[in-house]
C-alpha cells in the first residue's frame, strides 16, 4: 500500500495532486520541462531560474508556467 502523500496546487488554471515535498525544480522534472525554457509564476510572483530548487510547493499554490517558444 502507498502512503505517499499528496497535496493539491493548481497548475496553469487546473487543479493537480502532487507530492509533498515537491519543490518547482521537481514539479519541472515531472513535467519533463527544461527549466531554462519556462518562466514560472508562483502566486503571481515570478520566481528566479537559479532558485527554483530551493522553493518548495505548498498546499493551494497557484503555479502558471510560462513556455518560450522559437521563431521568425
Amino acid at each position: 500500500m502507498s502512503t505517499t502523500r499528496t497535496m493539491s496546487i493548481r497548475l496553469n488554471g487546473k487543479e493537480r495532486d502532487v507530492p509533498t515535498g515537491t519543490t518547482v525544480r521537481s514539479l519541472l522534472d515531472d513535467l519533463d520541462l527544461h527549466p531554462g525554457m519556462i518562466v514560472v509564476e508562483l502566486n503571481r510572483e515570478i520566481l528566479e531560474r537559479d532558485g527554483y530548487d530551493g522553493v518548495p510547493v505548498s498546499e493551494g499554490d497557484t503555479i502558471e508556467l510560462v513556455h518560450f517558444v522559437g521563431g521568425g
